[in-house]
């Protein structure tokens, strides 16, 4: 990943470094191919770095890891370090003796083992970051970014489609199918990889939906269990995820039922299909791609700042619901997604009373501030909602860090 022609500078560079400031270990997640190695090696230049995906490096890591850490005795980038997690006890042998901070930076891109591996033996010695696909802000920093939604959409967030101006398509083809043959085996016994194929297609055809295993296990051909099990796989190597509902104790009765989207919409358009913006603009599924590309960049300005995102959707028994509620502190942010170019107004109505439901918890009133992302070019302030524009989405500060300003039609 040394070779993009184009290094732009990722917004989880500056968490890296200020945490690598203050703990021994630092430890970078995400999905293969979003950056990691590129991002860790352009922050840290000096510090050395080994691969364990190269068999001999893992071998040696495995084998004797004392001889294998002894060549790096001021620290080193340790890629791909879910491949050989033994690894890790004898680092944390070595920050124990030597708590100078910032001396191991870890990477992997498989989530439950590796956080359930560094938790055991990293505990209190290690920060974690995740390192998504691009958002929009950083696709924005490349030459000659996607002018339109749909291409935007359509592309999803690789860098290495970005970097190498590769064709979307085809990159995402070979990623998908390298994924499935090679890192789906080392994380689940999966007999059939054709049946896991069809699995996925049926997960990015649910996106933006409520959660249903039995369903999605009787399409698929496998069991409840199995489709439990295949679902944790594509959350553990940052797929998917499931969007939980909002938990408040509030006095009507909400839906209990996670709904399930996509990290990158250019994986959740091959997946289904999609082989051009064209296609994608007429397709049935756009509302939800749309949703989910709202979803996914909200929750990467959150992760890419090295926040934890606190991220719910709102559906009572009534019929009354919101596609994001972003929890910031002691107020709640409210948003309604819509694909289209125009809002109607009986989307700011039905946001209106959300935002009630919202407020009267029990306890207190919360503030809520409600707002509406479309498919359009212009944002502004309404009496009921802000009004925001896709292309303001990366200018509004959704983690609450700060007061967020009015939003201002740019193009991008």
């Amino acid at each position: 990943m040394l070779h993009c022609r184009v290094v732009v500078d990722r917004l989880l560079r500056r968490p890296l470094l200020r945490l690598a400031r203050r703990h021994p270990v630092v430890t970078v997640t995400g999905p293969r191919q979003s950056g990691k190695t590129t991002l860790c090696r352009a922050a840290f230049p000096r510090k050395p770095y080994v691969s364990l995906e190269p068999p001999d490096e893992r071998d040696l890591a495995r084998h004797d890891p004392r001889a294998f850490l002894a060549r790096y005795p001021r620290g080193v980038i340790i890629d791909e370090v879910q491949r050989a997690p033994e690894i890790l006890s004898y680092v944390q042998e070595i920050v124990d003796r030597d708590t100078r901070p910032g001396q191991y930076i870890l990477t992997g891109s498989q989530q439950l083992g590796l956080l359930e591996a560094v938790s055991q033996t990293l505990a209190g010695r290690t920060a974690l970051l995740q390192l998504l696909p691009l958002n929009l802000s950083e696709i924005r920093r490349f030459p000659k970014p996607p002018a339109d939604l749909w291409t935007l959409i359509w592309t999803g967030g690789y860098p290495r489609i970005y970097d190498r101006r590769l064709p979307a398509d085809e990159w995402l083809s070979s990623y998908a199918a390298t994924y499935v043959e090679r890192d789906v085996r080392q994380m689940v016994n999966v007999g059939d990889l054709l049946a896991f194929q069809t699995f996925l297609r049926l997960c990015a055809g649910r996106v933006g939906q409520l959660v249903n295993l039995s369903a999605l296990g009787a399409d698929a051909g496998i069991t409840h269990m199995t489709a439990r099990a295949w679902l944790s796989v594509l959350e553990a190597s940052f797929v998917a995820f499931r969007l939980p509902p909002l938990h408040r104790n509030l006095t009507k009765r909400l839906v209990k039922t996670p709904k399930l989207y996509f990290y990158d919409t250019g994986l959740l358009c091959w997946a289904l299909g999609i082989r051009s913006p064209a296609q994608l603009d007429t397709h049935p599924l756009r509302g939800a791609i749309f949703e989910c590309w709202v979803v996914s960049e909200i929750i990467k300005q959150h992760t890419h700042r090295g926040l934890t995102p606190r991220l719910s959707f709102f559906r009572d028994q009534k019929g009354h619901e919101c596609d994001v509620v972003i929890e910031q502190g002691n107020r709640l942010v409210a948003v309604e997604i819509k694909s289209g170019q125009t809002v109607a107004r009986d989307v700011f109505t039905a946001l209106s009373r959300v935002a009630d439901d919202l407020r009267a918890t029990p306890g207190g009133r919360v503030a809520v501030v409600p707002r509406v992302i479309y498919a359009g070019t212009d944002s502004h302030a309404r009496t009921a909602a802000h009004q925001l524009s896709w292309k303001d989405i990366d200018r509004v500060e959704w983690t609450g860090a700060h007061t967020p300003q009015q939003p201002r039609p740019q193009s991008p």
